[in-house]
């Protein structure tokens, strides 16, 4: 589980701190592994409590003295990492715990975007937007027994955050608004063509199509830079023309190695594909199949991989580093399943997994109903029955009010009400309006009167 790099720590007291965290880490391993019963909040509160005692007790061991990364840091950062997985799954999105998982995916997206530098302006917008919401939570946690420490840890975090998202931004804000548009296509293009490239069946004829799109984009520059319709050249026309030649080197290299990937790299390449693969189906069925906790796998294995790199490349077993080609494929699998982590945790419903059956189906009734509305309603009052009864045998379920699972009641009760009053208001405005047509005289024609 950890880097064996990283040393033990020397002091007797970090020592038994280390003993009680992997302890606690190994509790809550296996209360994820364990789909028998659904994940109750007072189970993950007691091993928070739990956790940040132990943070309390190592930060006042190390008060005063020179700190240096050991084992009991890297456990720390284990628990913290799967207890905010936990906030998710049982439906406490909106505590400073829950934004612990997310602020490490957003890091290690926006430093392989830095590394890569390549990026589009609507990535840059979604985490900006994802950090802004992370930072309200943090300033008002609604968490019962705060631990300061964590929200300051976690505030760093987004600020550390915040600071490599201005860099890139600045790199956008250089290049002129005319321009962005091509520039975002160029990013487009060179995305889809590492996927293609990592397609269990290589096409070539898919990679000749977008080799076409880029030749039509650089036949617009004028003596090879990209001018506006007076002839003056545009801001970052130069970055962009750069972009766009890195592009074409990439469709050459990928048509010569025609899906063919070198074997002594190919353990690596297998299980990112893999991983890849399943993230990609997990973000289809995400609603109906993700519990929050299956991420952390997923964040181990790729950051092992990430961190085995030596001066940003992969080393064989004689020590010599990865050819380009490999560097980037194997680097663009692990930013494609950061960002598929990075969009299921942006995604996680406010609702705990024992509700989410509820949610999930009342969902599935709205998008119905609001599909019905939008193709003009219903004839008769009469086809909205079985909306009625699903959604009164739902109300049904409810005690006192509260959507109960045997003596618990799970976080997200506001949720599910809210969607479930949505329903019902959507039903009934429905039916009023058949009710209304069906009242309303169908006008008849002269020829109709004469007869």
């Amino acid at each position: 589980m950890d880097t064996p790099k990283i040393p033990a720590p020397k002091d007797q007291g970090e020592r038994e701190v280390l003993e009680k965290l992997i302890a606690i880490r190994d509790q809550l391993l296996l209360r994820k592994h364990d789909r028998t019963t659904y994940v109750r909040t007072q189970d993950v509160m007691v091993l928070y409590d739990q956790t940040i005692e132990q943070v309390r007790i190592l930060n006042e061991i190390r008060k005063g003295k020179p700190v240096e990364e050991n084992q009991v840091d890297r456990v720390v950062d284990s628990c913290f990492q799967l207890l905010s997985l936990f906030f998710m799954t049982i439906g406490r999105n909106n505590e400073a715990p829950a934004a612990y998982a997310l602020t490490s995916t957003i890091k290690r997206l926006l430093d392989h975007l830095t590394e890569a530098n390549l990026f589009s302006a609507q990535d840059l917008e979604s985490m900006s937007h994802t950090l802004e919401h992370l930072s309200e939570i943090v300033h008002n946690s609604a968490s019962t027994k705060p631990a300061p420490f964590l929200e300051d840890l976690i505030a760093q975090r987004i600020e550390r955050c915040r600071a490599s998202l201005s860099a890139l931004q600045k790199k956008i804000e250089d290049i002129a608004e005319p321009l962005r548009p091509t520039a975002d296509r160029l990013v487009s293009i060179l995305r889809q063509m590492a996927v293609i490239n990592t397609k269990s069946k290589f096409s070539p004829s898919e990679i000749h199509k977008r080799e076409a799109e880029l030749k039509e984009i650089g036949e617009k520059r004028k003596n090879g830079q990209f001018v506006d319709a007076d002839g003056n050249v545009l801001k970052g026309s130069e970055r962009v023309s750069q972009l766009l030649d890195r592009c074409l080197e990439y469709t050459k290299i990928v048509l010569e190695r025609n899906g063919q990937f070198p074997d002594k790299w190919r353990p690596i390449y297998d299980v990112l594909v893999n991983i890849r693969n399943e993230l990609d189906k997990l973000s289809l069925t995400q609603a109906w199949s993700l519990r929050e906790t299956d991420l952390y796998d997923y964040q181990r294995q790729l950051d092992r991989i990430d961190e085995s790199r030596v001066n940003g490349n992969w080393v064989d077993d004689q020590g010599q580093p990865a050819e380009l080609y490999v560097q980037r494929t194997l680097l663009y699998l692990i930013r494609r399943s950061y960002g598929y982590i990075y969009h299921l945790m942006i995604s996680s419903e406010p609702v705990s997994e024992a509700l989410l059956p509820i949610y999930n189906q009342l969902q599935t009734l709205k998008r119905c109903l609001v599909e019905v509305k939008n193709s003009g309603g219903v004839t008769s009052a009469r086809e909205l029955y079985p909306y009625s009864m699903k959604l009164h045998s739902i109300d049904n379920m409810r005690v006192d009010g509260k959507f109960m699972v045997g003596e618990d009641i799970p976080e997200g009760q506001g949720s599910v009400a809210e969607l479930l009053a949505e329903c019902f208001d959507l039903n009934y405005e429905l039916r009023v309006a058949a009710e209304a047509a069906a009242e309303t005289p169908t006008p008849t024609t002269e020829a109709e009167a004469e007869s």
